[in-house]
Order: C-alpha cells, then sequence, then structure tokens
C-alpha cells in the first residue's frame, strides 16, 4: 500500500490510503502492533511508526496493553479510539421507536425504547424522534451534539422526489409534507432515511449471511412482507423508493387485491405474510396455535412446526399437519420468490425476519426446493445470521459507514 510520489499530492493521498487502511485493519482485527500493522498493509517498520503517531495525535487511535504470552520482548498494541466519533440508529414502527448510539468500532453504548404514541396523544413524530434519540444519548453517557450522524430506519421509503414517505399508511404522522424540514432544523447532525428492511439487508451484508455477495436478495417477512434488492454491491431503491415492496405483488393464489396501497397489502402479502400463518396452520390442523401480535404468533408456529418436524424425522414417525404447514408455507414463498429472481437473477436469497428465520434449516430447505421447480434460475438460499434487532443494527452500520469515511479521512 506504500508507494512512491511521482506528483504533487501524492505523498498526501498516500499516506491517507495507508492510515485508512490500518484503520480498517484495527476495525476488523482489535487491538495490533506496529509490526503486525506493518505486514498487513506491507508498510516498512519506520513508516508503520510514522503512521501510528499520526493517527494518535489525530485521536483516531489509542495505545492499549501489550503482546503477551510470545518468545521476545512484549509489543505496544493500538486500537481504534472507540470516542473518535458517534453514531446513531433509529428503528420505528407503528409500536414504537429503537434508538442506539454506537461508538466509532460499532460497538453499541446506549439504547433506548419508546412506545409510539398513538393517534389520540398528538405527540408529534418530532417529538417522538428527538425523545427517543435523547434517551439513547442519555444511556451512552453523551450530548446530542456529539452524535456525528443520525440514520432513521422506517417502513416504506420516503420518496426522493416528493420527500413524502410512501407505501407506509399504517405509520401514523409520517406523512406530512414537511416532516424532512422539521427534523432536518431539529437535529444537529445529518440525518438520513432508509427503508427498514433495506437495513436489515446492509446488516447482513456487512455483518451476516451476506457478506462478500454484491448480488443478493433479501426477504424479510415479519410486521410486513417485504424485501430489499442489492445489485453490483449497491441497494436498487427504485425511482419513488419502492423497490422490494414485494407484498403488494399479484400471485396466483390469493384473489386479485386493488388499491394496494390504501388496504396497505397485496397478493403476496395475503398468501405467505406472517398474518397467513396462523390462519394456514388452523386450516391444516394444527393445534395450540398462541395468541398476540400476528408476527409473534406466526414466528411461534412456524419454530413450533420445525421442531416438531425434525423431532418426527429423528424418531422415524410421521408428522403430518406441521410438515404440510411448512411445505405449503415453503409454496407460498417461493411462489413471490419466483418472480424475483426471474427478473433479477440474484447470486443469493438471504431469508431474514422472525416469520422466516424461525424455520431454521428445515424451512430453508422446503423454499429452496418449491423454488427450483417455480423460476428457472437457482440462487442459493441462506437463512440470515443477524436476528436481534436487524433494523436497527443496519441503520447503526449505515451511519457508521459514512461517518468513518467522513472521520477517517486524513488527506485534509
Amino acid at each position: 500500500m506504500a508507494g512512491t510520489a511521482g506528483t504533487p499530492g501524492t505523498p498526501r493521498v498516500l499516506r491517507a490510503m495507508n492510515d485508512r487502511a490500518a484503520l480498517d485493519l484495527l476495525l476488523a482485527h482489535g487491538p495490533l502492533s506496529r509490526t503486525r500493522i506493518g505486514k498487513l498493509t506491507g508498510l516498512s517498520k519506520p513508516t508503520a511508526s510514522q503512521l501510528l503517531a499520526r493517527l494518535e495525535a489525530a485521536g483516531l487511535v489509542l495505545a492499549t496493553g501489550t503482546t503477551e504470552g510470545r518468545p521476545g520482548p512484549s509489543a505496544q498494541l493500538y486500537e481504534v479510539n472507540p470516542a473518535a466519533a458517534y453514531a446513531a440508529g433509529l428503528d420505528v414502527t407503528p409500536e414504537r421507536i429503537l434508538a442506539a448510539v454506537a461508538d466509532i468500532t460499532g460497538r453499541t453504548i446506549g439504547r433506548h425504547e419508546l412506545p409510539t404514541p398513538g393517534r389520540r396523544t398528538g405527540t408529534p413524530v418530532v417529538q417522538q424522534v428527538t425523545d427517543a434519540l435523547d434517551s439513547a444519548v442519555k444511556a451512552a453517557g453523551l450530548a446530542r451534539d456529539d452524535v456525528h450522524r443520525l440514520v432513521i430506519g422506517t417502513p416504506g421509503a420516503f420518496d426522493p422526489n416528493t420527500g413524502r414517505l410512501r407505501y407506509a399508511s399504517h405509520l401514523p404522522g409520517w406523512h406530512s409534507p414537511t416532516l424532512l424540514d422539521e427534523l432536518a432544523a431539529a437535529l444537529p447532525m445529518p440525518v438520513e432515511y432508509e427503508n427498514d428492511v433495506n437495513l436489515v439487508a446492509v446488516a447482513e451484508q456487512r455483518l451476516g449471511a451476506a457478506r462478500g455477495h454484491g448480488d443478493f436478495v433479501l426477504l424479510w417477512n415479519e410486521g410486513g412482507l417485504g424485501a430489499a434488492l442489492v445489485l453490483g454491491g449497491r441497494l436498487h431503491r427504485g425511482w419513488t423508493g419502492g423497490a422490494g415492496e414485494v407484498g403488494f405483488l399479484p400471485v396466483p393464489g390469493t384473489p386479485l387485491v386493488r388499491q394496494v396501497t390504501k388496504a396497505n397489502s397485496g397478493g403476496y402479502q395475503e398468501l405467505a405474510g406472517s398474518q397467513a400463518v396462523p390462519k394456514l396452520a388452523r386450516r391444516l390442523g394444527v393445534r395450540e396455535i398462541p395468541s398476540g401480535p400476528h408476527a409473534e404468533v406466526a414466528a411461534a408456529v412456524v419454530a413450533r412446526a420445525a421442531e416438531a418436524v425434525q423431532a418426527a424425522e429423528a424418531s422415524g414417525a410421521a408428522d403430518g399437519p406441521h410438515r404440510r404447514l411448512l411445505e405449503t408455507y415453503a409454496t407460498h414463498l417461493a411462489t413471490g420468490l419466483a418472480s424475483l429472481v426471474s427478473v433479477l437473477d440474484p447470486e443469493l436469497v438471504v431469508l431474514s425476519g422472525a416469520s422466516l428465520t424461525s424455520g431454521g434449516e428445515v424451512l430453508r430447505a422446503l423454499v429452496q426446493a418449491e423454488l427450483e421447480e417455480l423460476a428457472a434460475s437457482r440462487p442459493r438460499l441462506v437463512v440470515g445470521d443477524v436476528r436481534e434487532h436487524p433494523v436497527l443494527r443496519g441503520a447503526l452500520e449505515s451511519a457508521l459507514a459514512t461517518t468513518r469515511d467522513e472521520v477517517f479521512d486524513t488527506s485534509g
């Protein structure tokens, strides 16, 4: 990564490139010695020493401990300074706003859950957002001005042409044409807005099952049924931000839904969304279906069915209702997926959201087999790895990526 100056300005650019490479290595590997950084970057020991001194003076790295348990003298270890910058993320649903703050290393240091006031309270959205953010910031022991960037994840998407939220009629208070301007005026840091399922894809691409993949589809099934499309390594959002709103997709096996945005549903949602799972289970003779929000019920029913099928297979017994449930659910899921993969031909499909991940390998294999029957292209299906608050994790990862680009830039 080291180089020779050939034109004016080149040494500064090369130094900045080497600085960023070293910082990325420290993020990926944790504390490293000067010698190890030199080997990983290809820099000489003197150049690595100068680099670390420069980054330490800039407040970007800290000396932390020494190597132990190895032959020879101990060596000083260095790590990224967690206090170099902070980023925040919000996961917004009709039921609550979940806020978190992370330091530059990605470690979550403060979190808060704010129950979303209903329509009756009249609490403005801007107040809800600032309350949730401030509570997370306080839990982190910081002030609001310490946050470098905020990413907010919501159902639907803000149309880049109008600035208004679309495809999320069930999110009260978020459809004002002046909302983005009001939030910008209320918050001291740059704010970005992203579809919640797109943020799950960001989390899976950076931390989970889609690492190393530049072309994949993420199918999400929890509160709603949606997809994220990553093409050539980048999210594809569409002209109005609505790419991936596959719940509205007309599919065989269910009546044609018209005025889908008013109904906030569509054929694929009605066929394979989480609200369809308990109905399907009852029809197929599955007993002991719990009560509660449909996403939680669907996840519990699918998990129990997968466990029953695995137990039956292990004992050599038949398990009729639970197997029929998973097989039928897999067919319904593959029906919509077939349209997606036929158009996009992705390398990978990630199944995410509790109504999918709760089925584990049993459900994944059934969906894979059905998809191979229904579509010409045959992408590999995997179950998502990021299970704990994946929308929030994606919001933090998105905010951190931009924050690092800005804070780690030493070329100025």
